[in-house]
């Protein structure tokens, strides 16, 4: 809570857009979007629900800030794990799409959108397919890359790939 609320003396003086990454508390998110974050950036899988995430979408709407969903590997929902028995790019792809749709019916469109994975095949191929049935910015990144060389590699491998191909509005 302290630092969502030390979110609005930070923009006053940073020449950069401050985005608050929220995970798990969306009243964090509230309180970021009241500060004046430029965006949020929230997990739909550990954010608590749709009516939480509808409130979120609202307050976001209200200020014009944008929301950049991220969904990660390692917090799909359990329904999409059962379904697929395993994390691949269709679960990512699907968990996002979920999301998209209910923020769509909630009127909000200002919205960024993040598929990662820790490995870089899955990675690759989630941001391939959702970049062929959305029009929003996608942000890259691999998730949990690691440290040093290795995490260096597997960002560029996952990063450098989608840019060749002409994917990917922010990294």
């Amino acid at each position: 809570e302290s630092a969502a609320r030390a979110l609005g003396i930070i923009k006053k003086y940073s020449p950069l857009p401050v985005i608050a990454d929220i995970h798990f508390d969306y009243r964090l998110a509230l309180l970021s979007i009241e500060e004046g974050a430029d965006k949020v950036r929230i997990n739909p899988g550990n954010i608590g629900g749709n009516e939480k995430l509808a409130r979120i979408a609202y307050n976001a709407g209200e200020k014009s800030i944008a929301i950049r969903i991220g969904v990660n590997a390692g917090s799909v929902d359990r329904e999409l794990r059962e379904k697929y028995g395993e994390i691949t790019a269709d679960v990512l792809v699907e968990s996002a799409m979920r999301t998209l749709d209910f923020l769509e019916s909630c009127s909000f469109r200002d919205i960024v959108v993040s598929l990662k994975s820790s490995n870089v095949v899955t990675n690759t191929e989630a941001y391939k397919k959702i970049s062929n049935r959305v029009c929003y910015p996608l942000h890259l990144g691999v998730t949990e890359a690691g440290r040093g060389l290795r995490g260096i590699i597997k960002s560029s491998l996952g990063i450098g790939s989608l840019l060749l191909d002409g994917i990917g509005d922010t990294i």
